[in-house]
């Protein structure tokens, strides 16, 4: 059973303080079916960080990454334009 696909993606940029960050929330499962709240974040431009915290059901990743958001808009955070996606620099 596939989770519905949920992917909140913010950024927050600061000239005046060179910065330019990503922070991407997703909802999956891994290849044992295990629902997964996986995390990214880091400077626009480069690879950045990655974790996943394993739950019990859908709801409760998506309750987690709703409470992540919430902290993380409070912090000035916005939605990432849509043509805007993270990539790496190699």
């Amino acid at each position: 059973m596939e989770p519905s696909r949920h992917q909140i993606e913010l950024e927050r940029r600061m000239p005046e303080r060179n910065m330019a960050r990503f922070y991407v929330l997703e909802l999956d499962r891994d290849l044992f079916g295990t629902v997964l709240a996986r995390r990214r974040w880091g400077r626009i431009g480069a690879a950045g960080r990655t974790m996943a915290e394993t739950f019990p059901t859908e709801e409760d990743a998506l309750a987690e990454l709703r409470r992540l958001e919430q902290i993380k808009r409070r912090r000035g955070y916005v939605d990432r334009p849509e043509s805007a996606a993270p990539t790496a620099v190699e």
